[in-house]
């Protein structure tokens, strides 16, 4: 009886594959240390996909032993998270900066002068473009005068965007393209004639007249962006300020599978948008997702467009920054999103200009729903306003490196008692719990490793201040990951797909070379991305 129990268990082994394997996948990732980013945050040691999405979470031995797959990696004890979101980008933009001149990280206007020497003889636009100066960079952090570009550039249109993309420098040929004098006034913008500095809506009549990209140029701008943003672990990305024409060639490339970052779009505050979704109503696909307007309702800090309940501490005469809108404006519209089913997120930096958008919010959308609108960035909130993310339950979406990057200059923008209310992270996530974190690239760097290690210890690249700038509102490495992975997902209303790893949501992941939840601090921005998969496909190895 023995021996025929035997020769049965050997029949059944024989037939069921070694190990008793008897489930298939399609792509096996074990040896790994794996951080679900889930409820509880889970970890596991291996992974089982299935038609790009998760199968199986497990130890070592149990996923091995129950799945066979024709692709099995062993991961060399290296570490998986789940795909990294950034919540608030200009991906497109950012594209198109790369076949402009870069101005980013330069030290003085004589460095924006020598690259943009550089780049004239390789332009083909007629204008020359270019973004990223940054005065606050230089011994001399006044803005910059038109005069030398005039000089070096009599008959070439100049047009360089300051690094937050709310001021521009134009030569007086630009300027004269675009019929701009002495005498020409912009509501909601500001225009230096002398200097040829542009402020907010002002730079609209730039715009309007510089040289059209090619559905060619913007193909190559959002191929050239998705393969930087794979090779910085990102798989999904949040546009912010779109028209249909480019979510057109968006779903044109997605279908064509030239592109295949996942993307969260906000459309432009345009009327052609409004035309056609308003009516058509919320799209969405596996790696599409069209329910959203993005609104700008003041400037920047950095230029000091930033709209303040107080002026500023650092410029006479006496300067309050910009609405870039009246308030109807954003009110009529939110009654149009609310009936329609769409988010608002709305760009607001400064303190004014957060008390008049919370309160919009409230009128027209109060606590009563799921609505998750958002505000973008947050910068500097009153004491009293604070209290109205929670009472209208409204998402902020914030940038951590911002905080890292104006921090030399900030104080003296706002003074030492109101910039404690600036760059409040941890205070705005205990508002409902979350907290969506974002790079707002081009602006600042594409990396989610730097957002998370700006988050967690409010220091820049070099490691300072060596304290931590307003540590008090520094994010734990937990919530930091959940605010690149899960908190994104959930003001994106896609929380149900992706955002972390758990049986039935796409397999979008990354995998590091060391471990961002207990590394030293100071090693975390030298990590590395080893790899990044979308649906199970491998879009990125290094």
């Amino acid at each position: 009886m023995f021996n025929r129990v035997f020769i049965l268990l050997i029949a059944l082994a024989s037939t069921t594959g070694c190990h008793f394997k008897n489930k298939q996948a399609d792509l096996i990732l074990h040896n790994a240390t794996i951080y679900t980013v889930d409820d509880a945050f889970s970890t596991f040691e291996a992974i089982a996909i299935k038609d790009g999405k998760v199968l199986a979470l497990g130890n070592e031995r149990e996923i091995l032993n129950e799945y066979d797959a024709p692709q099995v990696i062993d991961c060399g004890k290296k570490f998986i998270y789940p795909g990294f979101i950034d919540g608030h980008c200009h991906f497109l933009g950012y594209g198109r900066t790369l076949q402009e001149v870069n101005l980013d990280s330069t030290r003085s206007f004589e460095e924006v002068i020598m690259r943009v020497k550089s780049f004239k003889p390789t332009n083909s636009r007629g204008w020359i473009i270019g973004r990223g100066w940054d005065q606050n960079d230089w011994v001399d952090q006044s803005f910059p005068s038109r005069s030398t570009l005039d000089s070096l550039f009599p008959n070439s249109p100049v047009a360089l965007q300051r690094i937050d993309g709310h001021a521009m420098l134009v030569n007086g040929e630009g300027m004269r393209r675009a019929g701009i004098d002495a005498s020409t006034q912009v509501s909601g913008g500001d225009i230096d004639f002398a200097k040829g500095i542009l402020i907010d809506n002002a730079m609209s009549l730039i715009t309007a007249v510089l040289p059209q990209y090619s559905q060619e140029d913007d193909i190559a701008a959002l191929v050239a962006a998705q393969e930087r943003c794979f090779a910085a672990g990102l798989t999904t990305v949040d546009d912010a300020g779109l028209m249909k024409s480019d979510v057109d060639l968006i779903k044109q490339l997605h279908a064509e599978n030239k592109l295949k970052m996942r993307i969260y779009v906000m459309l432009a505050d345009d009327s052609i948008n409004y035309a056609h979704y308003l009516k058509s109503g919320i799209d969405t696909s596996d790696r599409l997702t069209v329910r959203a307007f993005k609104f700008y309702a003041d400037g920047a800090l950095g230029s000091r467009g930033a709209c303040l309940l107080a002026p500023y501490d650092d410029v006479l005469p006496y300067s309050y920054g910009l609405m870039l809108r009246e308030p109807l404006h954003f009110r009529m519209k939110a009654y149009d999103l609310r009936q329609a089913g769409f988010q608002m997120c709305t760009h607001a930096i400064g303190d004014s200009a957060n008390r008049v958008m919370l309160d919009i919010y409230g009128e027209v959308v109060g606590d009563s729903a799921d609505h998750r609108w958002r505000i973008e960035h947050a910068q500097v909130v009153h004491q009293n306003d604070l209290i109205k993310f929670a009472k209208y339950h409204v998402i902020p979406s914030v940038q951590p490196t911002h905080a890292t990057s104006d921090m030399p200059w900030a104080p003296q923008r706002l003074g030492r008692s109101r910039v404690m209310r600036a760059y409040t992270y941890r205070e705005l996530k205990e508002q409902n719990g979350l907290v969506a974190l974002g790079t707002d690239f081009p602006v600042e760097g594409i990396s989610p490793i730097n957002t998370f290690y700006a988050a967690i210890a409010r220091k820049n690249l070099k490691g300072q201040p060596s304290e931590g700038f307003q540590t008090e509102n520094a994010l734990t490495r937990e919530d930091a990951l959940r605010g690149i992975t899960i908190w994104p997902a959930i003001a994106n209303f896609e929380e149900q797909r992706k955002g972390s790893l758990e049986i039935g949501k796409w397999a979008d992941l990354v995998v590091l070379d060391q471990d961002i939840m207990i590394c030293k601090e100071e090693k975390l921005t030298a990590s590395q991305v080893l790899m990044t998969l979308i649906a199970g496909e491998t879009v990125y190895k290094r």
